[in-house]
């Protein structure tokens, strides 16, 4: 009985941290399901997804089954919808498909950037030995403009979707550790930090357990908004033919392979185009949404 005594103050204080979380989460969603702006990025989000996932149900074709007979078929042709590409490919299939590998794609990049964006922040803000050499590392990436070290990088691994993903989470690493940074430097003067270090706290206790959680917010926001740039990048460099290679139903290289076909088949670029643009807006709207709903200074009537 006297150890179960001795143990529940301490169940009692998990306990009520706990509710306490689940609380600031409940606010924060609701916060967030009042932004109607971020409400509908949300449903085109989860179409998305739910599109990935399901590709081969949604999907009425082949991604690759060609149909030379059908070719370059105008929207709402009976049995393709969406029309037929120059090689009689269904466009609403290979847009179906192509949702698969944008997600994968900007899932991928997205956390391998935040693994080495938060890293790089949580070392160059916590120790003051690694804060120059992290930083300078850090400015040495943000002299490059995005897109054209994306470029340099790929030139140098060779065009692949691997190592499309390996270029943009190299891209993302730099804003992500500032970010981090910042967030560092300011809960490291809190005084609870001062009293883990006098009660004899070690540095990586104290760096993971308590000054990493308090900088998960903005790192939600960067991430989500991150998506719509991993999404947009991934489709510019398919574009240009560093990417995704034919016959891969990506939607940056349904594009440039439809841009030969812009008068006689304008669906061919008008399609995928709308739907970078549709899922590139919902991340950045739900971005902002997240990040009034995690500022605790936003909406303090809530």
């Amino acid at each position: 009985m006297s150890s179960s005594e001795a143990i529940s103050p301490k169940n009692e204080q998990s306990h009520s941290q706990s509710k306490k979380k689940e609380k600031m989460l409940v606010k924060t969603f609701k916060r967030l399901l009042k932004n109607k702006l971020a409400v509908f990025g949300l449903i085109i989000i989860f179409v998305q997804v739910i599109m990935a996932v399901f590709a081969s149900w949604f999907a009425g074709y082949g991604p690759g089954e060609q149909d030379l007979v059908n070719s370059e078929l105008g929207i709402g042709s009976e049995g393709h919808w969406l029309g037929t590409d120059n090689y009689g490919r269904d466009v609403w299939t290979r847009l179906v498909f192509g949702a698969r590998i944008s997600l994968l794609v900007g899932v991928s990049s997205v956390a391998l950037g935040l693994v080495g964006g938060v890293l790089l922040g949580l070392m160059s803000g916590y120790y003051k030995k690694l804060d120059g050499p992290i930083m300078r590392f850090v400015d040495l990436l943000f002299a490059f403009p995005g897109i054209l070290l994306a470029m340099l990088i790929i030139a140098m691994l060779g065009t692949s979707l691997v190592n499309v993903v390996i270029a943009i989470s190299i891209w993302s690493i730099p804003t992500c550790a500032r970010i981090v940074r910042g967030s560092v430097l300011s809960a490291k003067k809190e005084e609870y930090i001062l009293a883990m270090r006098s009660l004899g706290a070690s540095n990586m206790r104290i760096i993971f357990k308590h000054i990493l959680p308090n900088c998960t917010a903005p790192i939600i926001v960067f991430a989500t908004m991150r998506m719509a740039t991993a999404i947009l990048s991934t489709a510019a460099l398919s574009f240009l033919g560093l990417g995704a290679q034919p016959p891969t139903p990506e939607w940056g290289a349904m594009i440039a392979a439809g841009q030969d076909y812009m008068y006689s088949s304008p669906h061919l670029t008008i399609v995928p185009g709308i739907a970078i643009m549709l899922v590139v807006f919902a991340f950045n709207v739900v971005g902002d949404g997240l990040r009034d709903a995690l500022d605790p200074n936003m909406n303090l009537d809530t």
